[in-house]
């Protein structure tokens, strides 16, 4: 199961770049979404790099389980992932129309529950 986080991760990252390619093309005009300060800029840039850090979640855990030998959580690995899509997804979505900013709860619970999840299935020796 780690193989999806292994994809996904590579997949954002991509997704990364692609994004601060093309919303790079608009930095250069300070008033651009309201300038630099605004709501909207701001959605943008953590859409942005949350591909990069997600992505990186993502594939940390996916070589974390192959280096160690443990068993890949299929409920761990799916919840990285739906939190590394709704995370940037919210975030671009939140900027086009501020009230889906209401939606941070889908991926950020996601992530919590991975994460503990995860952590008690390390071992603690």
């Amino acid at each position: 199961m780690e193989t999806l986080n292994l994809h996904a991760g590579w997949i954002a990252i991509l997704l990364g770049f692609v994004s601060g390619m093309l919303i790079g093309l608009f930095f250069h005009n300070d008033e651009w979404m309201g300038g630099y300060g605004s709501f909207r800029r701001r959605m943008i840039r953590l859409g942005h790099i949350a591909f990069f850090g997600l992505g990186f979640i993502n594939l940390l855990y996916a070589l974390t389980v192959r280096t160690f030998g443990l068993p890949a959580d299929k409920s761990t690995s799916l919840l990285l992932v739906i939190g590394l899509i709704f995370m940037s997804t919210v975030c671009f979505a939140s900027a086009w129309r501020k009230p889906f900013r209401h939606l941070f709860a889908i991926p950020v619970v996601s992530l919590l529950i991975a994460v503990v999840l995860f952590l008690r299935a390390l071992p603690w020796e």
